[in-house]
């Protein structure tokens, strides 16, 4: 996976950097932006995509959203809805969850 590759993954510098500090350790996108196995650089340290999975909204809890730095799932979704101007939140979404590891 090239540096730009992991960007798309990872778009927020600060998501970047709490992954550095091990506070983030997966995201939820709205496509597949890596496959198990693949790896990234953040800073000089590598980490390896451990797991790609097909999911919807209504199956993340809030294990999922402190993952991804948020407090819990209602702070996950404020987190969207701010940042994405029409975002709505719809159990039915197809999401796609990406979790890694510092290799």
């Amino acid at each position: 996976m090239s540096d730009d590759h992991s960007a798309r993954l990872i778009p927020s510098e600060h998501m970047r950097e709490q992954a550095l500090e091990g506070e983030v350790t997966q995201i939820h996108r709205g496509q597949a932006y890596a496959t198990a196995g693949d790896t990234f650089e953040i800073d000089g340290e590598t980490f390896e995509v451990v797991d790609v999975t097909e999911r919807t909204l209504g199956e993340m809890t809030d294990e999922d959203a402190r993952a991804e730095g948020a407090r819990d799932l209602e702070h996950y979704k404020q987190i969207l809805q701010r940042a994405h101007d029409e975002f709505e939140w719809d159990d039915d979404s197809r999401i796609v969850r990406h979790r890694f590891e510092r290799a």
